[in-house]
């Protein structure tokens, strides 16, 4: 009732895509200055979130798009535009929200999705669901996306660690690294959904 093989895959793609070593700066720049209590909160919200999006297109992806007339590739567009603006406003500091939704938003959005829940993992997903075939490849690719998530979340709560090393000039720093990293990530996700379009025409 378990393929190893179809959980390995799987798991291995969205590690890759979804990158829970990379997502350590920015998880630790969108959440710095707030009471731990809240920042291990929004590691919860951030993965819950992720996990909802992509569950939500595992289980009717395809029809969604189909339905909205979404492309695949403008949905990575849309992603990387919406990654581009985050980025920005690190970089140039100017990132506060009001206090009564940043700590909401900022769990949403950017880290829940388009970060973890991005277009790459999203369509994954969806192709896995597709080519599941009998029970025993659906309880894998659930338990890999499952499993994912868990990984996700740890690995953002258990950094809250290096907040307490690194105090609050190495805050700033990570901060404006975390821009040039996402500017960069949201660039080659806009470029590749223009090359995406430009090969379907």
């Amino acid at each position: 009732m378990f393929d190893t093989a179809v959980f390995g895959s799987l798991f291995l793609t969205l590690f890759v895509i979804m990158d829970p070593p990379g997502i350590t700066p920015i998880f630790l720049a969108l959440t710095s200055g707030r009471p731990v209590k809240v920042q291990r909160r929004m590691a919860g919200q951030a993965a819950t979130v992720a996990f909802g999006v992509i569950a939500v297109f595992g289980v009717a992806g395809q029809q969604i798009l189909d339905y909205l007339h979404v492309s695949v590739p403008a949905l990575m567009i849309a992603g990387g535009l919406l990654l581009l603006l985050i980025a920005l406003a690190l970089l140039t500091g100017k990132n506060d929200e009001p206090t009564q939704t940043k700590d909401v938003n900022v769990a949403l959005v950017p880290l829940g999705m388009p970060l973890l829940a991005g277009p790459g993992a999203i369509v994954s997903v969806i192709l896995a669901v597709q080519h599941a075939k009998g029970v025993a490849d659906q309880i894998s690719v659930w338990a890999a996306i499952v499993a994912m998530h868990i990984v996700l979340w740890l690995t953002m709560r258990y950094s809250l660690l290096i907040i307490r090393v690194i105090k609050e000039g190495g805050v700033v720093l990570v901060t404006r690294l975390a821009g040039m990293m996402l500017s960069a990530l949201a660039v080659q996700q806009i470029i590749n959904g223009v090359i995406q379009v430009i090969h379907n025409a």
